[in-house]
């Protein structure tokens, strides 16, 4: 009997590190990551930290100046101007992988936005939302590790995502949803009264 009790002595420290291995760490919840944690360069060049968007309602739009959906910018700025003072922000993302229909440089974008469309949201530096040199913030949108429920590749310009005031996608619209469509504007209505 004695044998048997030095025979597993030795196992005893090797069962206790399994056993810590095993036990999450004490008070450390895991942070679930969200679109407010990455980073962007605004349509001047300036960092903006998404953080900012902190208690917001987002409505992330990768756009183009040159395509059959150009127009939406009118529908998505109205959607901001009937929503923002209860929280919505739209965040556009010029990209210019879908028939190279944003061509020109962040100025000419800038310019044409606020001429054309007349927009007074957020309007960022052209990314890359599809392919080599994704973007971390797309990648995390079109992840199905990241965005379950949500993800796949960007198809075509205007694709929309909704993002609640915690930072996570609630929603995602094909880029032939206007944003004046009861679909959209449900979805934002919902979003926003959630506090």
């Amino acid at each position: 009997m004695p044998g048997r009790i030095l025979l597993a002595l030795p196992l005893l420290p090797a069962l206790g590190l399994l056993a810590c291995l095993a036990a999450p760490a004490s008070g450390a919840d895991e942070k679930k990551p969200s679109v407010l944690d990455f980073k962007v360069k605004d349509i001047d060049g300036a960092e903006v930290a998404l953080s900012k968007y902190q208690g917001k309602v987002l409505l992330i739009v990768n756009t183009a100046s040159q395509c059959g959906l150009t127009p939406q910018y009118e529908g998505l700025e109205a959607l901001y101007e009937k929503y923002k003072g209860e929280g919505l922000e739209v965040l556009a993302f010029p990209a210019n992988e879908f028939g190279k229909q944003e061509p020109g440089t962040d100025e000419q974008i800038k310019e044409f936005c606020t001429s054309k469309y007349h927009v007074t949201f957020p309007v960022f530096s052209k990314i890359v939302v599809k392919g080599q040199g994704i973007h971390p913030l797309y990648s995390y949108l079109t992840s199905e590790s990241t965005n379950p429920g949500h993800s796949g590749e960007i198809g075509w310009n205007f694709a929309k995502f909704l993002v609640d005031r915690k930072g996570e996608v609630i929603a995602r619209f094909d880029p032939k949803v206007t944003p004046e469509s009861d679909e959209v504007v449900k979805a934002v209505e919902k979003a926003l009264a959630e506090k």
